[in-house]
């Protein structure tokens, strides 16, 4: 059973929906993947990332609540992972998120001040940055089953 499960999901291209292609579902694990794992840190190491950033110390408990934020989408990732059919909206505003959050990381990252480590900033930046450009590109590969008529 477990490996005509393997089999189904290598031939149908990781994912499940006919008619839908590879396109989105692979993008928004990566997309749930990350928002994990910087929501995580955001809500529970929050100090130790800005002691990191290498920029003066200030009062990480404001970074806790994006933290939290970052996990939701996340969850609400995985569901439209699961079944994506209507979630059009859903997809288009975490794409306007991210293209907003990459745009906001590139201009940090050309303001940093002296001693701050670019890596904090850059790494994130290009991150954001390729997942904004699939989250676009697979949005418009799969608008027959994001928006159904």
């Amino acid at each position: 059973m477990l490996r005509n499960s393997v089999v189904n999901l290598i031939r149908n291209g990781w994912s499940v929906y006919s008619g839908f292609g590879w396109s989105i579902c692979p993008v928004f694990a990566a997309y749930a993947i990350v928002c994990i794992i910087y929501g995580l840190s955001y809500l529970f190491v929050s100090d130790f990332l800005v002691r990191l950033s290498g920029s003066d110390p200030v009062f990480h408990g404001w970074l806790r609540w994006s933290g939290g934020v970052l996990i939701a989408l996340a969850i609400g990732s995985i569901l439209v992972y699961r079944k994506p059919e209507g979630q059009g909206i859903f997809i288009t505003t975490i794409a306007i998120g991210s293209s907003l959050v990459c745009l906001s990381l590139f201009c940090a990252w050309a303001t940093l001040e002296e001693g701050s480590n670019v890596w904090f900033t850059a790494l994130p930046a290009i991150v954001v940055l390729i997942l904004a450009i699939l989250l676009w590109w697979s949005r418009q590969k799969a608008k027959d089953i994001l928006y159904p008529k």
